[in-house]
């Protein structure tokens, strides 16, 4: 320790920090992540449904990560666009990197679910059998299925003379073969589609049966007088990614016509099941222009997104016991007031989803300032929300009950570009001024702002969130919420609002840090006084919580700040780019992954300096994107009350020893233990149901 701090007083520049040695891949990491989620779905600890969900969600995160990252990295490549990752890897060998460890992440898939899930489900009575087990009362229901429900929608498509090979649309299943002439001889490769609208399974008893396997048996209905041979299924993922120009004069219209075009993106991805002829890949390949590495063999089911179908409604038996989120506290109607905005107005609330419920919280906040007479103005952003949300109707009434209703929706929110714009259509019509924010610059902040006639005086209410203003996600995701009247974190807000919705130069703001203007400045202002008061002699800390950090001038502000001698404790959901435990560089930071029932979500940032430690929350990762490309916002909190309960939070992530995995300075993740230990999301809804009355 006194090394390093002679070495930096010495006047050592940070070139250092620079060393690629000392960054972790992005793409690599966030595969790491998966590998995390993954192995909760070979945890015999976990009830056999939730293990097939787990699996499930790695194949859906993969779709994604391929639809956008990769493909993004591949369009890079054949531009011979250099990378700028602080990690300094070529496109060609992250594209590689990315290949090797998606083959044995998927290897494993194909293992857990052939040599444990899918022998427990049949065990349970859920199984997914092949069709040679089938009775013969099975065999003949199934085949009707096949002629009622499953012939009347294939549509054969051959390649040969006038026959170019077909457009494969993305994620879509299909089975190709070679069909021979048993007159002539000619042999055309053909493929069937298995359109989205038929269901993955077909139910016999006792389980399912996937329509792919009905399909193959029947193959020969479908092409009429031929042979079929050498059948294979397949899928390919395509770029799904675009960007809006940031001279768009209709960001609607252009949105819109990027959706248009998406499913035309260029192939980066074929699967094919294991067994396919080598001559067959090959073909494949090169119809869809893929290189070998864009190619992947897969064992068992192929697109693991289907089991989705079979535990859509699960046995009880099968699955954890059901949270049901608890009121806060300060809510209940047998604890005391009410009356919501009283209980903001007495002191700030600090709320911790999904344990504390979201509806008679957040969605209480919107729909009481919607349906309140003194309420004047809402002003709301919405990222993502699901298409049931009570909150669009809220806001609906607001508006038409002639309030000022300002909605801030992001139509750049990838994947949900579509139903947000469906929301704002519908809130448009009903008179709510709809932003869509501005080409090239997503508005990912989550604010909520009501404006309340108070006697002789207007005053501002708001909620700052970590999470989407979405009900589903929860309950599923966890997240913390402020909501507070101070009067100088309400106007940043207000001020933000009006600049998003107005004509103005950037705001100057007194409370909020808020991105791309200065939040990357003012975090590492924090880091360093941290860092400058520990060297002086006065204790510092510093703990984060987020879901991503690989912004290269933040990582280097946290790695002077260990080599000074700072304990730092990072709580790091997903992507990693710092290593921790480097000598000299990173000795004192520490790096943690809870992975569990519940997606870790929140952003909390707490910065120590003897007996005084500074809180923020917000929506904020921290990655260029976050901090250069998108409206973020960090709150600070100051309630003590809620800065003692951020503090809480914080030390039980610290404590777990269930669900935590530990970064190591090669690079390697290691799970503390399995199965047994502190879990800190059984710890938070003992707690929860404790203060409920219910006991642990």
């Amino acid at each position: 320790m006194g090394t390093t701090r002679s070495r930096r007083r010495t006047g050592q520049a940070d070139d250092h920090l620079t060393d690629p040695a000392l960054y972790i891949n992005r793409e690599l990491s966030w595969l790491d992540f998966n590998a995390r989620v993954l192995a909760l779905a070979a945890d015999d600890t976990y009830p056999l449904v939730d293990r097939c969900r787990f699996l499930a969600i790695v194949s859906s995160n993969l779709d994604e990560f391929f639809m956008v990252r990769v493909s993004g990295h591949q369009d890079a490549l054949e531009a011979d666009r250099p990378s700028s990752a602080p990690d300094r890897l070529s496109r060609s060998d992250v594209l590689d990197g990315i290949a090797a460890r998606t083959t044995a992440l998927v290897a494993e898939q194909g293992r857990i679910w052939k040599e444990e899930l899918a022998p427990g489900l049949v065990r349970a009575g859920l199984g997914v059998y092949s069709l040679d087990t089938l009775d013969a009362k099975e065999l003949k229901r199934a085949r009707s299925t096949f002629s009622s429900q499953i012939f009347p929608v294939l549509t054969p498509l051959a390649i040969g003379p006038g026959q170019p090979f077909p457009y494969i649309s993305g994620l879509s299943l299909n089975l190709g073969g070679t069909v021979t002439d048993p007159v002539t001889g000619e042999a055309r490769f053909a493929r069937v589609k298995l359109t989205p609208g038929l269901p993955r399974f077909i139910a016999v008893d006792g389980g399912f049966i996937p329509t792919e396997q009905v399909v193959r048996a029947e193959i020969d209905r479908v092409f009429p007088g031929m042979h079929v041979t050498d059948s294979v299924l397949f899928r390919v993922t395509r770029d799904a990614d675009f960007s809006i120009s940031d001279e768009a004069d209709d960001l609607l219209g252009a949105v819109e016509a990027q959706l248009r075009t998406r499913r035309f993106g260029h192939v980066v991805r074929l699967e094919i099941e294991r067994g396919a002829g080598k001559s067959t890949v090959e073909d494949l390949g090169l119809q869809l222009g893929l290189k070998p590495r864009d190619i992947y063999s897969i064992s068992g089911l192929v697109d693991l997104t289907c089991l989705w179908q079979i535990i859509g409604n699960p046995r009880h038996d099968l699955v954890l016991p059901p949270w049901e989120p608890r009121i806060h506290p300060r809510l209940r109607s047998d604890r005391g007031s009410t009356d919501l905005f009283a209980e903001i107005r007495d002191r700030d609330l600090l709320v911790h989803h999904p344990f504390d419920d979201f509806s008679s919280s957040v969605l209480r906040f919107i729909e009481e300032a919607a349906d309140a007479p003194n309420v004047v103005a809402i002003k709301q952003t919405i990222y993502r929300t699901n298409g049931d949300s009570p909150i669009i109707p809220a806001l609906i009434r607001a508006a038409e009950a002639g309030k000022s209703v300002v909605c801030l929706v992001e139509l750049q929110a990838r994947f949900d570009e579509e139903r947000n714009i469906r929301s704002a259509r519908a809130l448009e019509q009903a008179g709510v001024h709809v932003v869509y924010g501005q080409a090239g610059l997503k508005t990912h902040a989550k604010l909520s702002l009501v404006v309340r006639r108070e006697g002789p005086r207007m005053r501002r209410y708001a909620h700052v969130g970590t999470g989407n203003y979405n009900p589903t996600t929860a309950r599923h995701y966890t997240d913390v919420g402020l909501f507070t009247t101070d009067p100088e974190v309400t106007l940043d807000i207000h001020n933000l609002f009006n600049y998003l919705t107005g004509f103005s130069r950037w705001p100057r703001f007194k409370r909020l840090l808020v991105a791309p203007d200065d939040m990357r400045r003012r975090l590492i202002e924090q880091i360093d006084r941290v860092r400058m008061a520990h060297v002086a002699g006065t204790f510092g800390r510093i703990v984060i919580k987020l879901n991503a950090l690989i912004d290269g001038e933040v990582i280097r502000a946290l790695y002077r700040a260990s080599a000074d001698g700072v304990p730092i404790d990072l709580f790091v959901r997903g992507i990693c780019g710092l290593r921790p435990g480097v000598a000299g560089i990173s000795e004192t930071i520490r790096v943690t992954s809870i992975v569990g029932r519940f997606l870790e979500h929140a952003r909390i940032y707490a910065f120590t300096v003897g007996d005084d430690t500074r809180y923020f929350i917000g929506s904020a990762d921290m990655m260029g994107r976050n901090l250069d490309n998108r409206v973020e916002v960090l709150a600070p909190v100051e309630d003590a009350d809620a800065c003692s309960q951020l503090g809480e939070i914080l030390g039980m992530y610290g404590a777990d020893t269930a669900l935590a995995w530990r970064l190591g300075d090669d690079g390697s993740w290691r799970k503390l233990s399995r199965g047994s230990g502190i879990d800190v999301h059984a710890t938070f809804m003992s707690r929860a149901a404790t203060s409920d009355g219910e006991g642990a």
